[in-house]
């Protein structure tokens, strides 16, 4: 009977199935909303829930973010180059009368330049020291659009470290300074500046090495040992922090390298800027005991690397000691030398006027003395 009855209705049959199928389709849609959105508002949750997450760098970014600080500088230059023959030029009067200008270069003007710097301290900013030389005057922006003068409180060109004071009341966002001393190669590296003006500049890159000796990049007027990163460091960037994965300060970005090699820039270790700073503080100036020698790396024939003498100050402690050029030191106190930053770190830990025990090689001998280190000042004037 089945089948009699499919027999005769098989010829509509086609009608009926989509009669079928679009009420079945119209009930999935208004009929059970309920069921059916169930999947989807899942899904959305889900892609909501990826894009909201907020990535390690913003993180960081957040937490250090606002101490970072734009600082203005104003220098007022008044330059003249004029002979004695030529003083009739510089009278305004002359150059009234006749319709003449002076060159530009060599008129009165206010010289501005731009660089970053952040806040450590209630209303005290680090920065590099070359961003701050020979200014006049000091203008500190804030990322909350507020400006404030500044007053420089000490700057030492040796690890071109400055302090500004910002004269004005907070509450002041002060940065997190982290520990450089826990810091590896391959860990994550965030700059954080203001480069040309345009505030909260980040970039991303790894710390690349850790001890990079400025003597290596042809720079010799600087006592630095540096961190060196991959995360770009653009003009205006410096005196910026350069932040951990955590949002801490580990480091000051100070250098770039343009040229060949380009893409490479580098960071003053945060524990080294905080040692500067207090004696900025204090001091408004750096002691940096010195004994008058520098220093070459090389292999011996064990392919160790040895510390031997290059030159020696003349009527410097260390000529005085009768220390020599080409004697290899192997000690100092009782620390064993293997690089030449083991030798500059512990003479700076002895300070001055205070004799240390060093050991030299000098051919099949070794040599025992007592030098006692004084301040880079007094070593330039001897």
């Amino acid at each position: 009977m089945f089948l009699r009855n499919f027999k005769k209705t098989n010829s509509r049959g086609y009608i009926y199935k989509k009669i079928f199928f679009s009420s079945a389709l119209t009930l999935g849609i208004f009929g059970a909303s309920n069921i059916s959105s169930k999947p989807l508002l899942i899904a959305n949750f889900f892609e909501n829930s990826r894009y909201s997450n907020k990535s390690f760098i913003t993180d960081a970014v957040e937490k250090t973010g606002a101490s970072v600080v734009t600082i203005e500088t104003q220098r007022y230059l008044k330059k003249r180059k004029f002979s004695k023959d030529s003083q009739i030029l510089i009278d305004p009067y002359f150059d009234r009368f006749f319709g003449l200008r002076l060159p530009y270069e060599n008129q009165p003007r206010i010289e501005q330049s731009q660089g970053s710097g952040f806040i450590f301290e209630d209303g005290l900013i680090m920065t590099n020291a070359h961003v701050v030389n020979g200014s006049d005057r000091l203008i500190i922006g804030l990322t909350n659009g507020k400006k404030y003068t500044g007053k420089l409180l000490g700057q030492d060109f040796l690890t071109d470290l400055a302090i500004i004071k910002v004269e004005g009341k907070g509450p002041w966002q002060k940065a997190i300074l982290g520990d450089s001393s826990k810091i590896k190669v391959g860990d994550w590296a965030i700059a954080v500046g203001n480069p040309y003006g345009l505030e909260n500049t980040v970039t991303l890159g790894i710390i690349s090495n850790l001890k990079r000796n400025v003597r290596q990049l042809g720079i010799y007027d600087k006592k630095l040992e540096l961190i060196q990163t991959d995360a770009a460091i653009n003009p205006g960037n410096s005196g910026g922090p350069l932040l951990n994965s955590n949002g801490e300060v580990i480091g000051i970005n100070t250098l770039i390298r343009s040229g060949p090699g380009a893409g490479l820039s580098f960071a003053i270790p945060i524990n080294k800027a905080k040692e500067i700073a207090d004696q900025l503080i204090k001091n408004g100036k750096v002691i940096h005991p010195m004994i008058g020698i520098s220093l070459i790396e090389e292999r011996n024939l064990g392919n160790k690397i040895v510390v031997k003498v290059g030159y020696v100050v003349p009527d410097s402690p260390a000529e005085k000691t009768g220390i020599r050029v080409d004697d290899i030191i192997i000690m100092i106190g009782n620390q064993n030398i293997q690089s030449a930053s083991d030798v500059t770190n512990l003479i700076s830990k002895n300070g001055i006027n205070k004799s240390i025990n060093m050991s030299v090689a000098r051919g099949k001998r070794i040599i025992k003395l007592k030098v006692k280190p004084i301040d880079i000042t007094k070593l330039s004037r001897s």
